[in-house]
């Protein structure tokens, strides 16, 4: 895949905070063949004609279509920024097959997904108590991800972003920001530190969490 314009991809996924973050309905694999065309569009004044020609095409609701559709788009290109921001730092190799949905690199040979969320408001705790539990939120992450697509139980690394004023979603724009933390994370990465999580039918997983906070 040509590797992106991370500064461009940046500027055009903060065009998104000039609208609140909500999802008018759950994610379903019905609307989602509605915003197929959120994988090939990058620029976000590309985006809004598209969803408008969806909206006449199928007599949608302009405002669940636009919220929609932006929020697929807008989580699907931060998300393959972050994968190219670990992909360009030493020792990590992207996969050969872009649509394996069970793992997007290899971290020094252990193969990989990533998935960014924002810190999860039903995990029970605040910020401090999952930095010194991190296993338990781990674990949390795991059985409350989404059913659809890339539901799976193999490793997994969560890059979890927090910001103090509550609004964790912007951050997913922040490349930079996301940039040097998994720069910071890997000077020190060491496989000991990798978490083991356990599931019910006793297959396991690694995993740990990049913490990116403001």
């Amino acid at each position: 895949m040509k590797k992106l314009n991370l500064i461009h991809i940046e500027q055009q996924l903060k065009h998104r905070w000039d609208y609140k973050y909500v999802w008018k309905r759950k994610q379903n694999n019905i609307w989602d063949s509605y915003t197929s065309y959120i994988y090939t569009t990058q620029n976000w004044e590309d985006l809004i004609p598209k969803i408008a020609q969806t909206v006449a095409e199928h007599a949608l609701d302009k405002h669940e279509l636009f919220y929609y559709a932006s929020n697929r788009w807008y989580n699907f290109w931060s998300a393959l920024a972050v994968e190219q921001l670990f992909t360009e730092i030493a020792g990590i190799t992207p996969v050969e097959n872009s649509k394996d949905r069970e793992k997007d690199f290899y971290l020094k040979g252990i193969p990989f997904d990533h998935k960014t969320s924002v810190f999860p408001k039903g995990f029970g705790y605040d910020v401090n108590y999952a930095h010194t539990n991190e296993i338990e939120l781990i674990t949390w992450l795991y059985e409350h991800q989404s059913s659809q697509q890339r539901f799976h139980l193999k490793n997994r690394l969560f890059v979890i972003v927090h910001d103090k004023n509550g609004e964790h979603w912007k951050i997913k724009a922040k490349l930079s920001l996301i940039a040097k933390c998994i720069k910071n994370y890997m000077k020190s990465y060491h496989e000991d530190q990798l978490q083991k999580v356990i599931f019910a039918d006793n297959k396991t997983a690694q995993s740990d969490i990049i913490w990116v906070q403001q």
